[in-house]
């Protein structure tokens, strides 16, 4: 099976340009392409795993991928998809979050001997001489084309309008694109849906200025079945850096994805084959839970490594019960197989000073303090609707003391609706 198909049997690919010849190309041999990651946060988000794991299948394929980190248009600000403009960010702070990013990426592809290329296009970018760019680059370019692009368009009309310095935005990207084919031979641009604009844009100029055809291709909007956004909880993002989200609540994140969202996640987030993928369709009930859990322990490896995958599969099993994984089910995970032995590491732990334990705690603010809530506020609410648990016993009061007369073999247990847990033990 061609890359092409692989990406498209598991739901990566809405649109390309040049199908035919693509394909063609992509079956000579080895092919260079690159995706751009916007260095905005020192992490990547779940958000961004769909153009992260189709660098990978590239990979995977025989192929190079480049990630460009885009610590020259960061200083831009890519007007895409947004009703306002971004807030514009300082060198340091791209510098700095492109480190977090490097690591992050190196997680899902291999960057040794060549293999893939890590970038910035802050190497090129902020050295290019404005008017000299306007005459060898500006030239291609047509405003009422332009204007045209969805992107431009949405900001247009909004009621800030587009910034003289957003505008620029498709240039430099398409800039990129010519830079990277020169210097590494790289023909494909990949992104998100809301680029196609900026890579048809790339395309046309590799064309215009350098007579060759390069080619992009487009990923859908990814949403779950139930409409929001990938990656949003009522918690905020889902982070890839374990410092903001925790492989133990990255892996929750996975195992409570909707049912009607299991085959789909199994496909575009784990490697697994599309043969085992395709049997799960027809799984409910606790097999389908199962599924599930492999989904979510394969996901995790991918982002965290095997052995925090385990922890938090290990830590699941101790706050909901121990599971058999049977062979059956998607046989190709490493998961831990037969009968789980529960374990705790991976569930989130607080240790509060002893003296402030006894004292006691008023409950709304310990779980403000763990994270089980954002603020006090969403505290109160969370245990005023029946929703907040100490030792699987439901809180009805708010400002209920907790002490360390609350403590069951060591540790008092905290609980956010069914499947969220805090443990707290004493120093």
């Amino acid at each position: 099976m061609s890359i092409l198909e692989t990406l498209e049997k598991r739901g990566f690919i809405e649109d390309t340009t040049h199908e035919k010849e693509l394909a063609e190309y992509l079956d000579k041999g080895r092919a260079t392409c690159y995706i751009g990651f916007d260095p905005t946060a020192s992490s990547l988000h779940v958000g961004s795993l769909i153009p992260i794991m189709s660098l990978a299948h590239m990979q995977k394929a025989g192929h190079r991928p480049i990630a460009l980190v885009g610590g020259g248009t960061g200083l831009v600000g890519d007007p895409s998809g947004k009703t306002e403009m971004r807030k514009l960010l300082t060198e340091e702070m791209v510098e700095q979050n492109a480190l977090g990013i490097k690591k992050q990426l190196s997680r899902f592809i291999d960057f040794n001997n060549g293999k893939a290329l890590l970038l910035n296009n802050a190497d090129w970018l902020t050295k290019v001489e404005y008017i000299p760019f306007l005459r060898d680059i500006g030239r291609h370019f047509s405003v009422n084309r332009m204007i045209k692009a969805e992107s431009y368009k949405i900001r247009l009309e909004s009621e800030e309008g587009l910034n003289f310095i957003e505008f620029n935005y498709m240039l430099l990207q398409a800039y990129d694109f010519m830079e990277l084919f020169d210097r590494f031979g790289c023909c494909i641009q990949m992104g998100g849906s809301d680029q196609w604009g900026n890579i048809v844009a790339g395309v046309e100029l590799v064309r215009k200025a350098r007579q060759k055809t390069v080619f992009g291709i487009t990923f859908p909007l990814i949403t779950t079945s139930s409409g929001a956004k990938m990656g949003k909880t009522a918690q905020g993002a889902v982070w890839l850096d374990p410092e903001r989200t925790s492989p133990y609540d990255y892996y929750q994140y996975w195992v409570n994805a909707d049912d009607r969202d299991v085959v789909r996640f199994t496909a575009l987030f784990t490697f697994l084959p599309m043969h085992e993928i395709s049997e799960i369709d027809q799984l409910e009930g606790s097999d389908l839970n199962i599924a599930k859990t492999i989904l979510a322990f394969e996901a995790t490896k991918l982002a965290h490594g095997e052995a925090e995958a385990a922890k938090a599969f290990y830590a699941a099993t101790s706050m909901f019960g121990a599971k058999s994984v049977p062979e059956k089910i998607l046989p190709s995970s490493t998961i831990p197989r037969g009968r789980a032995e529960s374990g705790d590491g991976s569930v989130p732990t607080s240790f509060i000073d002893a003296d402030m334990l006894k004292e006691g705690i008023p409950a709304f603010k310990l779980y403000h303090m763990t994270g089980l809530a954002n603020s006090g506020g969403e505290a109160r609410r969370l245990i005023k609707q029946g929703g907040a648990y100490i030792n699987d016993k439901r809180l009805n009061e708010f400002d209920y003391l907790i002490s360390d007369t609350d403590m069951r073999d060591g540790e008092i247990v905290l609980r956010a609706g069914k499947k969220r847990y805090h443990k707290i033990k004493m120093n």
